[in-house]
């Protein structure tokens, strides 16, 4: 990145200017140096806050998944209970044909709490084996019909609390982006990226898993980052980790954190241990990139930047340590 230099007589001059009594001036601007400070900063925090974003999401696809199983299973208890219902009411019928006490029937089959009626009719000996055994079935399936409706009902509330959380960082990031984005562009150094980039070709020394996961990362190179970017068009840091990794036919968690506490038992040492393929995690573990070899990595970096391979001692970002899943 190149930035040019103020000519000095144009200096001298703007700084006179300065000096002179009774002219107001502007705050002065902040200079490169400071501008790329704040940068720094700004990337620190949004990488901690997309990491809150995709746990929060990730808890809110498992909620909803919850859910959505439980909901399922009210739905087939609640047609089972409406088609013994349906029985029921049709021996109720046949019991008046035949003479039978309708009234205790028609309490039953509309009452709130059919075991009450249960109870009764049972005393009276007139049912069969086989309509008491149908009765029985009913109130069964109608006390297990309530105890499914709450469960749905509790998981639905906690996916509801779960999107609320999504929502909440999503606005945060939003926040964060246009100030990274502004400075970026104050330092001529933005750069959206190209969806459609068909990468470069890894030639680098990994083999086996590990060059299936590097020809996937290096195939992806000047695809912008996105926030919550899984592909094809766009990746944030874990999910570009995440994916490479599938394509060598290792399933990772989705999140920083996630994978890193899934290769607790795999660590390995920075830098001298360290292979093709690695995954590297930034200290505060908002951030992840792939060993590519020959003191390399490749990763997404954050807003503004694109899927790019730099040296790891260029990374400008302390290290807490490495996996090799």
């Amino acid at each position: 990145m190149r930035f040019g230099r103020v000519p000095v007589a144009a200096g001298i001059a703007f700084g006179l200017v300065l000096s002179l009594p009774g002219v107001a001036t502007a705050d002065p601007r902040p200079t490169l140096r400071q501008a790329k400070a704040k940068l720094e900063k700004l990337n620190d925090k949004a990488d901690m806050v997309v990491e809150r974003y995709n746990t929060a999401t990730e808890r809110y696809k498992k909620a909803k998944g919850t859910y959505t199983k439980l909901n399922e299973s009210y739905q087939r208890k609640l047609k089972t209970v409406e088609d013994l219902r349906i029985q029921v009411i049709n021996m109720a019928v046949d019991s008046y044909r035949l003479g039978g006490d309708v009234t205790s029937w028609r309490g039953f089959v509309s009452a709130d709490r059919p075991e009450d009626f249960l109870a009764r009719l049972a005393l009276t000996g007139q049912m069969s084996q086989e309509r008491a055994e149908k009765l029985a079935a009913f109130d069964r399936e109608n006390r297990e019909l309530k105890t499914e409706r709450d469960k749905a009902q509790v998981a639905l509330e906690a996916a509801d609390k779960e999107r609320d959380e999504v929502e909440k960082e999503r606005s945060e990031i939003h926040k964060l982006i246009a100030e990274q984005k502004k400075l970026l562009k104050k330092l001529g150094a933005y750069n959206p990226g190209n969806p459609n980039s068909v990468g470069l070709k890894y030639t680098g020394p990994a083999s086996g898993n590990a060059a299936a996961v590097l020809r996937f990362a290096f195939a992806q190179i000047g695809k912008p980052y996105v926030y919550g970017g899984t592909g094809p068009g766009g990746w944030d840091c874990s999910g570009l980790t995440q994916a490479a990794w599938r394509a060598a036919g290792v399933s990772l968690p989705r999140t920083t954190w996630q994978q890193w506490a899934w290769g607790q038992n795999r660590k390995v040492d920075v830098p001298g241990g360290l292979q093709p393929g690695d995954l590297i995690f930034s200290e505060g573990l908002g951030h992840v990139s792939i060993y590519a070899g020959n003191g390399q990595i490749v990763h997404a970096p954050q807003t503004g930047d694109v899927v790019k391979v730099v040296k790891l001692s260029a990374y400008g970002r302390r290290l807490v340590g490495a996996i090799r899943p």
